[in-house]
């Protein structure tokens, strides 16, 4: 039994750039009795959530589902559309950019890794001039991370698309959504991405536990010569099953349950709303911060996430201790630095199923962690957030 001291009321603050709290609705859904996978109420249920994400990856061919993290998305992109000892260009904006790399190369593909500003988003105009230098097409693919959970810095995934047709190169484009997809605008056929990667866990607010591969046509060609062991990951199957609403291996079914409700959320509320929701939720963060003096990581202001605000401590302090200190008096959870920031900055997150007086509360609980830290700061970041929100709608 916990002590009083122990002892926690109220709901948990679980403000970490995902996994983000799952809404009751969500939940409910997923509380349900298990149904039979082969039978019709399930293929039913399997064609009207492939419906439903066609419209959320903004799409008109393929969403194909696995139950996986992000990370096993990662991996079906990869070994869908190359052939071992293919080259593939990545830049190091942060830290999810390399780790996929990292799985790149442990899949026995070739990484042209380019340095990059953990504060910066992907430069178009590198994309374009390192494939104009590559003559005999030897790359194969451009992977980009869209919002950069580590730093909280968007890449413009469209101009970037531009960038490649500019070269006249025919590498594919992968694109990483996994922090952007359900809570910032998207559009796979649109902007051009060859093959869309996200996970269930953050703007769909599920638990972790299904991965998703968005295919455009192009892929799908690619994935009829790439000659990468797989099985599991292996697209062909999948596609073939779920035209009929089934799938190759046994389906998370209670996560399906739970996924067509939170699909049903995003669409009742709108997707325009949604994004705007975020932006606005956003701004208000990005207000608290410059209120208590202290500095966004994201250098660029027009490449900041909505989805999570990273924020700098100031030298000699630690940002894991005051991320501690905030836990434990206020049960509120922030995320933590990543790689090369780990202690230099925390992360709040502000995706998913939130609202106004979430994130008061969440910059209220900042706002008073720094001053128990004793971390230099103005006291004027909650004031001006909840004035931006009394203002605005």
């Amino acid at each position: 039994m916990p002590t009083a001291n122990e002892f926690k009321s109220g709901r948990h603050f679980l403000q970490i750039p995902g996994p983000s709290n799952v809404p009751d609705r969500v939940l409910r859904a997923i509380d349900r009795p298990t149904i039979d996978h082969r039978g019709p109420e399930f293929a039913a249920l399997t064609l009207e959530i492939l419906d439903r994400l066609k419209t959320l990856f903004g799409t008109r061919s393929h969403v194909v589902m696995y139950p996986s993290s992000g990370t096993g998305a990662w991996e079906a992109a990869l070994v869908n559309t190359l052939s071992p000892g293919d080259r593939v260009l990545a830049f190091d904006n942060g830290q999810f950019a390399t780790l996929w790399c990292g799985v790149a190369q442990r899949l026995g593909l070739e990484v042209v890794f380019e340095p990059g500003d953990w504060r910066e988003s992907v430069d178009p105009v590198a994309v374009e001039q390192r494939l104009r230098e590559d003559q005999n097409h030897t790359i194969k693919a451009v992977m980009v991370v869209h919002n950069e959970t580590s730093t909280g810095v968007v890449s413009p995934i469209a101009e970037i698309r531009r960038a490649i047709d500019r070269s006249g190169h025919p590498a594919l484009y992968l694109v990483d959504t996994v922090s952007s997809l359900g809570s910032m605008e998207f559009r796979h056929d649109d902007w051009g991405a060859d093959v869309t990667v996200c996970g269930s866990q953050k703007g769909m607010m599920l638990p972790p536990g299904i991965g998703f591969n968005a295919i455009g046509e192009k892929a799908i060609r690619a994935s009829e010569t790439a000659s990468m062991s797989k099985a599991y990951w292996d697209w062909a199957p999948i596609i073939k099953n779920n035209e009929h609403g089934f799938f190759p291996y046994t389906p998370s079914t209670n996560l399906l349950y739970g996924l067509c409700e939170s699909l049903t959320m995003l669409m009742e509320e709108g997707l325009d709303h949604v994004f705007a929701r975020h932006h606005r939720l956003a701004e208000a963060t990005r207000l608290a911060v410059a209120g208590w003096g202290l500095e966004i990581l994201c250098r660029d202001p027009a490449s900041a996430s909505d989805s999570l605000t990273a924020v700098v401590v100031p030298d000699g302090y630690d940002a894991d201790d005051i991320r501690k200190i905030i836990l434990k008096r206020f049960d509120l959870s922030l995320g933590v630095g990543l790689g090369q920031l780990a202690g230099k900055v925390f992360r709040i997150g502000h995706l998913g199923d939130l609202n106004d007086l979430t994130m008061a509360g969440t910059l209220a609980g900042v706002e008073m962690g720094l001053s128990i830290a004793q971390v230099p700061h103005e006291k004027n970041g909650v004031a001006a957030a909840l004035d931006y929100l009394a203002q605005t709608t």
